[in-house]
């Protein structure tokens, strides 16, 4: 049994259409250049908060010496998870 005419045109357009993306896919591949300034901006979107955070916290437990008080270890939890949204939102946005 040979397939119809009609089922031969639907499986040519559709290997067309997916070697058209293919193409476009590694036309549009990024450079070494542009996946490091890609990745680095990443790492800094997530260290800066952390690294913010954690300073904030030493400054406010000198300030608060004689307490309890730490704010250190809960201010670098805040610090990862505002990182952590800073990095989705923007891989939402460029990918």
């Amino acid at each position: 049994m040979s397939p119809r005419p009609d089922d031969q045109s639907r499986l040519r357009r559709g290997v067309e259409e997916d070697v058209r993306r293919m193409q476009k896919a590694v036309k549009d591949r990024g450079t070494l250049l542009a996946q490091t300034v890609y990745l680095g901006t990443v790492g800094l979107l997530f260290v800066l908060p952390v690294v913010g955070c954690a300073y904030l916290g030493l400054w406010l437990d000198g300030l608060s010496e004689p307490y309890a008080s730490r704010w250190t270890p809960s201010l670098i939890v805040l610090g990862v998870v505002v990182g952590a949204v800073n990095v989705y939102y923007f891989i939402r946005e460029k990918g």
